[in-house]
């Protein structure tokens, strides 16, 4: 990189390894990685990245993503300082980007809020969960969503629920946005019930999703009507394996890396996964992971 790097008051990291902030452990440098210490820091830095001309995305924790061993030429911004968790009154609770999914969920207990233990085995952020509009067990957290808080442009905005599109899996905002924080509108709930809940799906989660190796989760969505796992397992595909990387012998909707994979290993076997579903079943499998970067 020839131009001076932004300054902030938060960290910067430069030719910084992605592997070492994806939880599948693969990844080439980022030019920039930088971590904002809070909104005025944010706007800032997107300011000064702008006028220079470079590029930025912003990551949560890493756990639905795949980045290229070419790895990102500009800037990757980290939400990992933004994680106030607020009440708001009338059951409702507003969480930054960067809290973790369990520490939203045990918050609205100790307030007597529920509705969204479902959340509570997947790892990451709650920027992230919206993100995907992620979730299980038929809901997803954008269901529970008020209005969302982005940078937009140079200003902070925010948007009610239903001024967003969104969907399975996906939230579709504008180029550029960086979701700031969700407000949540939970239910009325005994805590000794949400208890019950976070402890049913982390046991759901660790029986079936500890896979023993660095995954990223479900790598593929489930197709309408269809579960992708299954698909997979009729077409042959547990167990196969190209480098380091491998269709998990445990749930073959998880691509692990075994040791020493790339993301060239794990696109190859994605690709390998997909035409032997299309072959086998008829059915084109899509992405849930996100891929970035460069080859």
């Amino acid at each position: 990189m020839s131009l001076p790097p932004p300054e902030i008051r938060g960290e910067l990291l430069l030719h910084e390894p992605m592997a070492r902030h994806t939880s599948l452990k693969v990844g080439g440098p980022a030019d920039i990685f930088a971590i904002p210490e809070d909104s005025d820091d944010l706007q800032s830095l997107v300011r000064q990245l702008s006028s220079a001309g470079l590029p930025w995305m912003v990551v949560g924790k890493g756990y639905n993503l795949l980045v290229k061993d070419g790895g990102i030429r500009g800037a990757v911004i980290s939400l990992e300082r933004f994680a106030r968790i607020e009440a708001r009154g009338a059951g409702r609770i507003m969480a930054e980007a960067g809290a973790e999914n369990l520490d939203v969920v045990r918050f609205g207990q100790r307030h007597g809020l529920g509705g969204i233990g479902f959340i509570s085995g997947i790892p990451g952020t709650i920027g992230g969960a919206a993100r995907m509009n992620a979730g299980a067990y038929g809901e997803g957290i954008l269901e529970r969503a008020v209005c969302l808080t982005l940078l937009r442009g140079s200003g902070i905005r925010e948007l009610c629920i239903s001024e967003v599109d969104y969907g399975y899996r996906r939230l579709s905002l504008e180029p550029g946005d960086i979701l700031l924080a969700v407000l949540l509108q939970l239910v009325e709930c005994d805590p000794a019930l949400t208890e019950e809940e976070i402890s049913k799906d982390l046991e759901l989660r660790r029986s079936k999703h500890n896979v023993g190796f660095p995954s990223a989760g479900s790598f593929f969505k489930n197709p309408p009507g269809q579960v992708a796992w299954k698909l997979i397992d009729a077409a042959g595909m547990r167990g196969a394996q190209i480098g380091g990387a491998q269709v998990s012998l445990r749930h073959s909707n998880f691509l692990v890396n075994s040791g020493g994979a790339t993301a060239a290993d794990f696109l190859q076997l994605a690709e390998k996964v997909k035409s032997a579903v299309l072959l086998n079943s008829g059915t084109s499998l899509e992405e849930e992971v996100r891929v970035v970067g460069e080859d």
